[in-house]
């Protein structure tokens, strides 16, 4: 299929702790900026597909609901996170259109027509899209398939590019929070990364930019100190749904590299052949911030 003016580059970003949302720093002010340029260089996007690492199922679930909310799934933070809102429109026509592609292509594939908005999506979309003006369709997926199979899924999801619609893989490059609150007291949030982390996140950087799919595919075994940072697959695996909606022809690109707490990756990465443009307008956005 050839590729519009408004193909949108399939994401991967680590969307970190709810806090993001009241204290940005890096990695929100570089969420900030994508917005901006998302919309230099795409326009604004049919509709948003969100896949979160907090939206989990035992099959893929779409939620098809008129209209969203922020759901606040977490506890411990600034009750100041309690007040903030995310009310956006949902995509029911964009669901029918999601569950006749995995019936075309026999995959079992769910819709509730409710809504709401795990901190995993609002909380970057309040950087990206600050007015709540784009439409938001929810993704659960399955955290007991493989990346192989979630890539699958990504793949069918990829004719949807071509036709406005982003689609936002929303989870965490590294994600053992063991690390961070295992001694009791969290280590500071600007720490120095541990070795492991630096090792993993290279090894990570390395493969995708050579569009090294079968070795990412199987980074439990191959990539340093995998188990370490990733206990548990479920903050990855948004991850391989992107790059599945990317293409295996074209490598992906890291938009963005930043850390908190000595070893919580907040890196970001594109996907598909419109990744370079996409980096291109970040380069802009980010030289007149300066």
């Amino acid at each position: 299929m050839t590729k519009t003016p408004h193909s949108f580059p399939p994401l991967f970003i680590s969307h970190g702790s709810p806090m993001t949302a009241l204290e940005p720093r890096e990695a929100g002010r570089f969420v900030q900026q994508l917005g901006q340029a998302l919309d230099q260089q795409f326009g604004r996007p049919r509709a948003v597909l969100a896949l979160s690492a907090h939206s989990l199922s035992r099959a893929p679930v779409l939620l098809a609901g008129p209209r969203h909310h922020a759901v606040y799934d977490f506890g411990g933070f600034d009750p100041k996170l309690q007040t903030l809102r995310y009310d956006a429109e949902g995509a029911p026509e964009l669901a029918q259109q999601i569950m006749t592609l995995a019936a075309q292509a026999g995959l079992p594939m769910h819709q509730l027509t409710q809504g709401g908005l795990d901190h995993g999506i609002w909380t970057p979309l309040r950087y990206i899209y600050p007015e709540a003006d784009v439409p938001v369709l929810p993704l659960a997926f399955s955290p007991r398939q493989s990346p192989a199979e979630q890539y699958a899924l990504g793949e069918l999801l990829a004719p949807l590019a071509d036709q406005g619609v982003l689609i936002l893989g929303s989870g965490s490059l590294t994600h053992n929070l063991g690390l961070v609150f295992g001694q009791g007291r969290p280590p500071a949030i600007d720490a120095a990364e541990i070795p492991a982390s630096a090792q993993f996140r290279e090894w990570m950087r390395a493969r995708a930019a050579a569009g090294d799919w079968q070795s990412l595919q199987a980074y439990r075994s191959q990539a340093p100190h995998a188990a370490e940072m990733h206990p548990t697959d479920e903050h990855l695996l948004p991850f391989f749904i992107a790059a599945g909606a990317g293409g295996r022809s074209e490598p992906a690109l890291r938009l963005h590299a930043s850390l908190t707490f000595g070893s919580l990756a907040m890196d970001a990465y594109a996907f598909g052949d419109s990744a370079p443009r996409l980096a291109a307008a970040l380069q802009g956005v980010e030289e007149r911030t300066l």
